[in-house]
């Protein structure tokens, strides 16, 4: 090569990987589980989603020694190839892989570090980035709430029918193509469809992290929990309105079903599957709700979501709420329970976003998309700009919809 060519090839810029996703999870012997998602861009940089809770926006380099970690490389051969690509020393970078390995593998089997201020990286704010798929989808696999076959009264009437097992089947394999590492079943009632145990293990086949929001009374049988947690299942959330029967049962509006949910929360909570419980504070249970996480964390619920219709009340009702769910946070850090704020909300709730991230509904379009049981996609629950359907259009046309972009408040 002459001394020109080596010149052009110094300052050349490194064409980035092939645009794809990878899956890593801990064999079922590790002492220490979990599983880590990495998308590659278009322009080589990447999305590392931890445990589909914390997510790493990572530069090309970065991405690189991200994809040799996941594919299993040990430190000299990603030194070989990081340094004949980017033309450092291999004793740098063996190093910069073994500092990456550290960093992920401490974000990865701890529950208290802040990725902000752990991993020397720019900050990157919750769903301020644009990326060419979401973080999570939530499915919507029916909006029945009963076995009779009861309409969430919320959810909008237009949907006609629910997508069979082979077309959500179908779903699933385009969100995982697109690059989308976790979903989310939720309706509705999702525990109503017979196939929801085949739809888990279809999930869980592909790589994708898979996480159920249900009212908790079918999970009182055990054979249901059990055929879920066999499928894969990596964490459910279950609505619970109040730790009185009599509220719960006034809030949810059907008469003698907390003593199912109650018995369903209790067998999730010895199964081996992380338990979320979603507490919507309203009128009803304002009163009692701090009363309701003291006896969540009783039982031994690791984690709490909070949300409130603060926006549709009154500003008396509003004021009333805001110091029901300020009291029910003190009552979480009081009993040193996780509060959770980026999970799924059911059709007829708000999402738990907004009360405890302080982020607006927009900024949480920019990373969501909700599927409802016809495939209609919405750019989140609770709006109703339909962006396309993903039996009918492609990904694309869906993900760069304006419309949400435009909620996105994005200028691209």
């Amino acid at each position: 090569m002459s001394l020109l060519e080596t010149f052009k090839s110094w300052f050349t810029p490194i064409k980035p990987l092939p645009r794809g996703m990878l899956h890593y999870q801990t064999p079922s012997d590790a002492a220490q589980q979990y599983r880590l998602h990495l998308r590659v861009e278009e322009d080589g940089r990447g999305l590392l989603v931890i445990n589909a809770a914390t997510v790493l926006h990572l530069n090309q380099t970065a991405t690189e020694y991200a994809r040799l970690l996941i594919q299993g490389a040990d430190e000299e051969e990603a030194a070989r190839v990081m340094s004949r690509r980017y033309r450092v020393s291999r004793a740098t970078a063996r190093a910069d892989y073994g500092r990456l390995h550290d960093h992920i593998f401490t974000l990865a089997t701890s529950t208290d570090l802040c990725p902000v201020t752990y991993l020397d990286l720019e900050r990157v704010e919750p769903f301020s980035a644009e990326t060419s798929a979401p973080y999570r989808v939530d499915l919507a696999l029916t909006y029945r709430v009963d076995e009779a076959g009861g309409l969430d009264p919320e959810a909008r009437r237009r949907v006609d029918r629910e997508l069979t097992s082979e077309e959500w089947q179908q779903v699933l394999r385009l969100l995982w193509e697109a690059g989308v590492p976790h979903v989310c079943f939720t309706g509705g009632e999702p525990t109503l469809r017979e196939d929801l145990v085949e739809l888990v293990r279809c999930a869980e086949e592909l790589g994708l992290v898979t996480g159920l929001l249900t009212d908790g009374r079918r999970l009182r049988e055990q054979k249901v929990l059990d055929g879920l947690l066999l499928a894969g299942l990596d964490h459910l959330q279950i609505t619970l309105a109040s730790y009185r029967p009599e509220v719960h049962d006034a809030v949810v509006g059907r008469e003698g079903v907390w003593k199912d949910t109650e018995a369903g929360l209790r067998n999730a909570l010895a199964g081996d599957v992380y338990v979320v419980v979603h507490v919507v504070v309203v009128p009803a249970n304002a009163d009692s709700v701090a009363e309701t996480v003291a006896y969540l964390a009783e039982l031994g619920v690791p984690a709490v979501a909070l949300s409130s219709p603060l926006r549709a009340a009154s500003e008396e009702e509003r004021l009333r709420l805001q110091s029901a769910l300020e009291e029910a946070q003190n009552a979480a850090h009081e009993h040193g329970l996780t509060l959770v704020w980026d999970l799924a909300a059911p059709y007829s709730h708000v999402n738990p976003v907004e009360v405890e991230a302080g982020l607006s509904p927009e900024q949480v379009v920019r990373q969501h998309l909700y599927v409802e049981p016809d495939g209609d996609v919405l750019p989140a629950q609770g709006y109703n700009a339909v962006l396309g359907n993903l039996l009918r259009d492609p990904w694309e046309t869906v993900w760069d919809h304006p419309e949400r972009k435009r909620l996105g408040g994005s200028n691209s």
